[in-house]
Parts: structure tokens; C-alpha cells; sequence
């Protein structure tokens, strides 16, 4: 994608990012989108050979190279560190995205008290906590946006992932509830809900020609949904474009949910 032919938002110069699972798929576009605007970012993910790789792609474009901290987001306390480090080194944080999780699919019928938990750790609790940490330095830089992810797959009553899905359901109330609890300081917090983005692991996994066919019938547009159509979208809330949106679900999904 020409990211010359699209929105300029001048006021994401200069403003502290920290994005999660920034180093591949939709997370990658995200933090290359918010480079190209000027941002200072950071980025967590689990996987170091990725996301040096996007940092050394986006340093050669753009001459302006992320922060990457290697994380594994089920480490509370890592997680909270990066936060702060990211912090310290491009000053408080201003915008805060919640990309990371893992739709790993499995049976309703096998599922343990371990797998169940260990599936909210990575999809859930993270986003929650990511949130404390950034929240008093949006509060100290006069205000933020927070951007959660959900997913329309509860909405289409998708099966085969309930720890998934319900994970992704709460992200909806765990967003407006901190908006409601975060809004006084001038931070915003919003849900964007992805249908089927073509990222690699998309494709490798699951695009069939009978899952396109499918989807090409369910979808309004017809056009396979790119990382950075998403991320252009997170550009928007986190600028001050949206300055007034908060406890809202922006769904970017061709028309299928």
C-alpha cells in the first residue's frame, strides 16, 4: 500500500507509541503506519528474529527505527517494565495499542482449567495490565488513546475457540469500562474489531479457496482485508481526529459482521 496517497495526521509527530505483537501480521503494519507519521514507537512481541528484521526494514525506509523490547505477555511484570521502559526512552507514552493475541483454535470438549487459563493470560489479562502501566503517564502527558482489539468472531457465533472468543467478548466491556474510569484524565478508549485480515499467518493457516469463497460471499466489499487497512484505522483513534470517540467498537470487516 502507497502510504503517500493516504491521511497525514500531523499531530502523531513526535508522540509516544507503544504498540503489542508489533513485530509481525497486523501489529507490523501498525508500528510501520505510526513510524511513517513521525511517532516515537515501541513495541513488544515474543519473536526476536521478526521484529529485528521490521525494525531494520523500517530504520532503512524510513530512517527512524522503533524500540523493540522482547516480551512474552503472560509476564506481568516484563510487560509492565517494557512499558516503563518505553517510557523513559521516547517520554510518556501518549498512545497505547492492544494488538497482541493468538486465535489458536481448538475443541470445546478438550479444553483444561490450564489451557482455558493460560488462553485468557495471552488474550486478555495483558491488555488490562498494559493499561495500569501506560494509564498515570497519559495522565502526566495530558491525555492518551488506548486502543484494544477485539474480534467480530463472537459476533458471527463462530465456534471452534471459545477460550478465543470469549476472550475477545470481554475485551468490549473491559474497554468501556475503562473509558468510564479513565476519561476525567482525557484518555480515550476504544475497541476496533478485524474481520479477516490476510496477514501470513492467515493465509499460511487457513485461506483455502473454499474460506476465500466463503468469505468473498459474506463480505459487502469484495477486496481481501490488508494489515494496513487496520492500521490506518488505529492511526485515527489515536490521533486527535477522534479526539471526542471513547467507549466505542469500530469494526473494519468489508461489511460481513
Amino acid at each position: 500500500m502507497d502510504l503517500s496517497k493516504l491521511a497525514r495526521h500531523p499531530g502523531l509527530k513526535g508522540r509516544s507509541v507503544f504498540v503489542t505483537g508489533g513485530g509481525s501480521g497486523i501489529g507490523a503494519a501498525i508500528v510501520e503506519a505510526f513510524v511513517d507519521q513521525g511517532a516515537k514507537v515501541a513495541f513488544v512481541d515474543i519473536n526476536a528474529e521478526a521484529s529485528e528484521k521490521l525494525v531494520a526494514a523500517l530504520k532503512a525506509q524510513y530512517g527512524n527505527a522503533p524500540l523493540f523490547i522482547k516480551c512474552d505477555l503472560t509476564d506481568i511484570p516484563a510487560l509492565q517494565a517494557a512499558v516503563a521502559q518505553a517510557g523513559k526512552a521516547n517520554g510518556d507514552l501518549s498512545v497505547l495499542v492492544n494488538n497482541a493475541a493468538n486465535d489458536q483454535r481448538h475443541k470445546w470438549e478438550e479444553v483444561t482449567p490450564e489451557y482455558w487459563n493460560e488462553r485468557l493470560a495471552v488474550n486478555l489479562s495483558p491488555t488490562f495490565f498494559t493499561m495500569q502501566a501506560a494509564a498515570p503517564q497519559m495522565k502526566r502527558a495530558g491525555g492518551g488513546s488506548i486502543v484494544n482489539f477485539g474480534s467480530i468472531s463472537w459476533k458471527l457465533a463462530m465456534g471452534g475457540m471459545a477460550a478465543y472468543t470469549a476472550s475477545k467478548a470481554a475485551m468490549h466491556a473491559l474497554s468501556r469500562g475503562m473509558a468510564r474510569d479513565l476519561g476525567p484524565d482525557r484518555i480515550r478508549v476504544n475497541t476496533v474489531l478485524p474481520g479477516w485480515i490476510m496477514t501470513e499467518r492467515q493465509k499460511t493457516l487457513w485461506l483455502t479457496p473454499e474460506a476465500d469463497a466463503m468469505r468473498d460471499a459474506a463480505q459487502c466489499l469484495k477486496d481481501k482485508i490488508q494489515p494496513m487497512d487496520v492500521a490506518r484505522l488505529v492511526l485515527f483513534l489515536a490521533s486527535d481526529d477522534s479526539r471526542m470517540c471513547t467507549a466505542q467498537e469500530f469494526t473494519i470487516d468489508g461489511g460481513w459482521a
